[in-house]
């Protein structure tokens, strides 16, 4: 195992030293508005960051995900590697770390809207495909007519499916 970390920025990484790295690059109120973790905004200390982050393990990996993609700038894998968590990951021989993507309040916010309108447009486009992929259309007499023969259809005295308490699963 230790020879497939042995490409991981994260390998034998400290919580504590990869929240100092990050501070001292970014500063407390930019890592809150990239990540959103209250220990970042709230009296942010190194102390009450690494206990919320050895606690919650979603915030760690939320952490340990910005630190390999946006300070390390590490090359993002395919879905098979997303898969496993950040400290799990190794990357190819000779992948190295480059300098870290500054960020300011402003641009995080811009990357966030951004972010969001084109996940809007990837639902509205699958939505389309989805429509236009589904049945054919009716006419609107048809339709009445569908609704009218599903009305009589339920009106109908139907027997109840029998049950049989030795056998649930009616085998």
């Amino acid at each position: 195992m230790v020879e497939l970390q042995q490409n991981n920025p994260l390998h034998g990484l400290k919580s504590e030293t990869m929240i100092s790295e990050l501070v001292a690059f970014y500063d407390w109120k930019i890592l809150y508005a990239a990540l959103r973790l209250e220990c970042f905004n709230t009296n942010p200390n190194m102390d009450a960051c690494v206990k919320f982050l050895k606690k919650t393990e979603w915030a760690r990996e939320r952490v340990e995900n910005f630190y390999l993609y946006r300070f390390k700038r590490m090359p993002k894998g395919n879905s098979a590697q997303f898969e496993l968590k950040p400290r799990e990951r190794g990357f190819a021989d000779g992948i190295l770390p480059r300098k870290p993507q500054p960020l300011t309040v402003e641009l995080v916010a811009e990357m966030k809207a951004k972010a969001t309108a084109d996940y809007e447009q990837m639902k509205h486009n699958q939505s389309r495909s989805y429509a236009s992929s589904s049945s054919p259309s009716y006419s609107s007499s048809s339709r009445s007519n569908d609704s009218d023969a599903a009305t009589q259809r339920s009106n109908q005295n139907k027997p109840q499916p029998t049950f049989d308490p030795n056998n649930p699963w009616n085998r």
